[in-house]
């Protein structure tokens, strides 16, 4: 597995690390460089902006006010937010379809972000500067995204992944339990499952030890530059939080054991549909959850995550005996091509062979994972 790691960072990445655990056995490691002005080492149990792996911890969140009748999956959504979305939308959108994406609401980002509007082939990154120390607040970026021209009617397959739709599920959580979504994520989904690295940072800066994040923009900052100071006002309770590897496979270990939520909101939120990601790629995306089959290694459950400079990616198998937890300090390094697509880079094979390691272990585990496979198939 070490040597996985040092293939991502010599394919360009200044710095990865990882924690896999393979029932009652864990492995944590790192290769690469946390600050490329100092060279100090990354290490293993440094803490991360973990990006929309948010989600998941707040569509458990929402799920245990639906296990106290509190929210209803199929209520509309202009039931409990009638001054966000009023009117048609408010009355067609339901709680589940904000929740998988189904929504049809598009993503608010690169309208708080002016200058992505190309992406992913902005003509420039000033709009990152601009933000670094500002402070939204949801209701104007959810009003960017309804303001904007629909990415669908609601409930229509595939969906449009949008973080919109989590910034309306965080205003929801706050209606009904009449505290910040933050403070209730971190009461009852955070320090339920154990996890003692874990927060929603309460300024730009994250306290103790983490790793400089390198932004790339697909080519346009260059050399990449560093955005791990920065406010997470415009997508917290989609992509707020920080975190460790070993509190993300303890708290996906402890959502599908049953210990978050309850057996039967669990498996709602495994009831996946087709969903287009914000890089274009189709995902099988439940309430919160995205799955992801792995021929011969089984079917995993969890979430990629990225922020400005930072990426993480956090999946279990379905049976909970492997998992993995794998972060890099670098994002967006691929450029673009004249059509505005993503060129294939070195690092993309390298952490695919990361992922499928950390996944399926070595030979032997891959024998053994593949004469069950069916079995773990839900």
């Amino acid at each position: 597995m070490k040597s996985a790691l040092d293939g991502v960072h010599r394919s360009g990445v200044p710095g990865v690390f990882a924690e896999v655990r393979d029932a009652d056995r864990t492995w944590r490691g790192a290769s690469g460089i946390a600050d490329l002005g100092t060279g100090r080492p990354v290490t293993p149990d440094m803490r991360h902006r973990v990006g929309s792996v948010t989600k998941t911890f707040t569509a458990a969140a929402v799920m245990q006010q639906v296990e106290r009748g509190r929210i209803r999956l199929d209520a509309p959504i202009g039931d409990y937010l009638p001054h966000l979305v009023p009117g048609e939308r408010g009355r067609k959108i339901t709680v589940r379809m904000l929740l998988n994406h189904t929504s049809g609401i598009p993503d608010h980002i690169r309208y708080a972000f002016p200058s992505l509007q190309k992406f992913p082939s902005p003509d420039t990154p000033q709009s990152l500067d601009d933000n670094r120390f500002r402070r939204f607040h949801p209701a104007e970026l959810i009003e960017m995204g309804l303001d904007a021209p629909a990415a669908g009617e609601p409930g229509a397959l595939p969906g449009v992944y949008s973080n919109t739709n989590y910034l309306l599920l965080g205003q929801l959580l706050e209606r009904v339990t009449g505290t910040t979504a933050e403070e209730y994520i971190t009461r009852h989904v955070i320090q339920r499952a154990g996890l003692g690295r874990t927060g929603f940072p309460a300024g730009p800066r994250i306290k103790g030890p983490h790793p400089r994040m390198y932004e790339a923009l697909h080519g346009l900052i260059d050399p990449p530059r560093d955005y791990s100071v920065y406010h997470m006002s415009w997508v917290m309770t989609g992509a707020g939080l920080v975190s460790t590897m070993e509190d993300l496979n303890r708290f996906y270990g402890r959502l599908l054991d049953g210990r978050i939520v309850s057996r039967s909101s669990l498996a709602q939120m495994r009831q996946t549909v087709p969903v287009i990601a914000l890089d274009g790629t189709t995902i099988d995306y439940g309430l919160g959850l995205h799955k992801v089959v792995t021929p011969g290694c089984g079917t995993f459950w969890g979430h990629d995550g990225t922020a400005w400079g930072a990426g993480t990616r956090s999946l279990t198998r379905a049976d909970g005996k492997r998992q993995m937890s794998v972060a890099v300090n670098l994002t967006r390094w691929n450029t673009v091509d004249s059509s505005g697509q993503p060129r294939h880079h070195p690092i993309d094979d390298a952490l695919e062979a990361v992922y499928r390691r950390a996944m399926c272990g070595d030979e032997k585990d891959r024998a053994e994972n593949a004469s069950q496979a069916p079995a773990l198939l839900p």
